[in-house]
Order: C-alpha cells, then structure tokens, then sequence
C-alpha cells in the first residue's frame, strides 16, 4: 500500500518500469480482465453500472500484479502490471496494419509488385506480402488471372467480402450503347477516385483485365498521396482549403440519385495525408459562398493539374489477364480515349471496404507470429 496513494477520481503508483503513474478508477474498473468474454473477447462489463463514487476498498501489488477490490460490489481485479504501464505510457493498440505509407510517382510502373493469382489464392505467406504492399505503396498487380468470371471473386475473397455499389456486387466495365457512366462509354476519364457520390466510397478498388484489343485505351493511376503531400509543401494556404472543406458530389439516373460531400484531401488523426477525393464528372454545381469560389476554384484547380502531371501520373496499357488491384481513397486512375469500334476492351470490377482489408493483414500477421514463435 505504501507505494500507491489514492485521490477521488485514480490512484498513483509506481509501474513496472519504476516510475510513477497515475490511472483513473472508471477505466481500471472498466477494464478489469473478467470485463470481457473470454471466447468473442467482446465487452460484458457494463460500465453504466458502476457507481458514481467508485473506489478501491484496497489495492496492492504482488507478484507482478496489481490487486484491487472495488466499492463496486467488492469486485476484485487483478491487473498484470507490465500491461497496465504499456497502456499508461502508450495507450493505444499496437497496429501490425498502421505501415508507413511509401509514395511513389510517374516512373513507378516497373517497380509495381506483382503477385501471381494461383500463388496468392493458395499461400498465406504470398497473400500477406501482397496486402502489405497495398498498405504501403497503394497499389499491385496480380497476373495470370483466368479469362472468368470466378477468378475475380476468388482473389477477392482472399481478403474480405465484396461490398456492392450503386451498380451491383461487380461490374463489367465496357462500351454499351445505352452506357449510364462515362466509365461505360469508350470516351476518356479524367483522373479520378470512384463513387464519392456515396457517403461511403470504396476502399479497395480490383480491376480484371478481360479483353483488351483496342487502340487507346491507356491506363493512367496517380498516386494522390505523393501529390497531396507536394501540394501541402508548395501551397500550404490552398492545401488548407481543400483539406478543411467538404464539396459535394452526386450521381443520379432515372432509378438513383447519390449524392455525398468529401473532402478533396483527407487527413488522419495526426493531420498526415491518408487519402484523397474528386471526381470531375461527379462533382456537383459547387455551393459554397460566392466570394470562397474565388479561393477555392484556383486551388481546386490547381491540385487537378498536379495530378495530371507526368511527373506523377502512370501511363501504361492493361494487359489479359492482369488484375489492378489499388486503394480508391489513395490512388486516383482514369484512361485515355479508345476506339470502341475496332475491337473489345473489358474490364470486370468489385469493391472491398479498406478497414476489412486491415483486419485480414492483422489476422494474418499474428498467425506469422504465432508459427514463428513455434
């Protein structure tokens, strides 16, 4: 008891490294061990129950341990003191899928990884190594897709469940007659991130390249990170506009009208780029104050034409059988103009949300963990 004192609201004691620390009584109480079910590891501590004056009726350390009994109930607790001074010190989870991002520009192509299909749907080992590389460069490719419908779901099955969109579970992107999107036209795209229309856009965006024999028809993909991050440093005032203000976007048919505002530049917790938004041919009529037009149109503009850039933008044609597989909040893509007429240019797409993505990585890693430990 000596090395502990107690206020009304935590006590103080010294940690496992020796120095003191304080904890507050509600999060000690709310995080006793027995407050979660052993088998989900969900929460089964109801917090709203304690009472309002919660204290220890006493508390000790012993063999490496904090003890404590509650005025809750006489509850008592034992806390392992090395966890208990990691989440003073450093609260926080450690997160396997909080990588550093590696930005990248123009001359990439060569260097994106590649990741053959067969390898990714039957090695564990293959699949980490290729969702990593999402998490850190934005984007991959995996080869030797078959020509079916299958081989997509499949290869995006290895990470999560394929979320729909406003079209459907997945997409065949091609020329039709009676196309309702640009992206189902053989006319070109500008740079872009798909749907900010809805107020969810999507994470992981797969590209299978099914039929590729037409002129034109380049791919184009932009790291947007790379350009944000040059853009904060050559234009901090007009970074600030684009990173603090929603625009609205929508995307409306006879049957649907989407509509959603995003930010063209979003930031994280610690202010870092994590990722970014537009989309010309789904930007709304903009309506923000009329004398803010005349900051927010050159900045607007101007980061449209960073991203165009050559210094930053791939240029490269998809070839059968490869799979784009990229982060749509990070990596923008758009294509030149084809020729619809003079041969067949197909393209099978689907969705998966980022934070199922992160979750799979997680999984995985700690089972690398695990069998190296072994």
């Amino acid at each position: 008891m000596s090395d502990i004192t107690f206020s009304k609201t935590g006590m103080s004691l010294t940690l496992a490294d020796g120095r003191p620390g304080y904890v507050n009584y509600f999060w000690l109480r709310d995080n006793c061990p027995t407050s979660f079910d052993p088998g989900t590891h969900e929460r089964i501590y109801e917090i709203r129950t304690a009472p309002d004056d919660l204290h220890p009726l006493d508390a000790h350390v012993a063999d490496g341990a904090l003890h404590v009994t509650w005025s809750d109930g006489n509850h008592r607790s034992r806390y392992d003191l090395a966890w208990l001074t990691e989440w003073i010190r450093r609260p926080g989870r450690d997160d396997a899928a909080a990588l550093t991002r590696r930005y990248w520009k123009g001359d990439h192509f060569d260097r994106i990884r590649r990741f053959g299909h067969a390898d990714v749907l039957a090695d564990d080992g293959c699949l980490t190594d290729w969702i990593e590389v999402l998490l850190v460069e934005g984007i991959a490719i995996v080869t030797d897709l078959p020509d079916t419908d299958e081989a997509l779901e499949q290869l995006a099955n290895r990470v999560g469940i394929v979320r729909p969109c406003i079209d459907g579970y997945f997409l065949d992107i091609e020329a039709k007659p009676d196309g309702h999107s640009l992206s189902f036209t053989d006319a070109a795209l500008e740079i872009h991130t798909d749907i900010p229309s809805e107020e969810l856009a999507p994470g992981i965006q797969f590209l299978h390249c099914r039929a590729n024999t037409v002129a034109g028809g380049q791919s184009l993909f932009v790291d947007g990170g790379a350009v944000a991050e040059d853009f904060r440093r050559e234009y901090p005032d007009e970074f600030a506009i684009l990173s603090q203000n929603d625009m609205p976007f929508y995307y409306d048919h006879d049957s649907y009208d989407l509509r959603a505002r995003q930010r063209v530049i979003e930031l994280d917790a610690t202010g870092a780029v994590s990722g970014i938004t537009l989309s010309g041919h789904m930007q709304d009529i903009l309506d923000f104050d009329q004398r803010f037009m005349d900051r927010y149109y050159p900045a607007l503009i101007r980061f449209h034409r960073m991203l165009q850039d050559p210094k930053y933008c791939m240029s490269f044609r998809m070839q059968e059988g490869q799979c784009l597989v990229f982060d749509n909040h990070r990596i923008a893509h758009g294509r030149s103009a084809y020729d619809g007429g003079g041969g067949r240019r197909k393209l099978r797409l689907c969705y998966l949300d980022r934070g199922e993505m992160r979750s799979r990585y997680r999984t995985l890693t700690r089972r690398r963990v695990k069998a190296d430990v072994a």
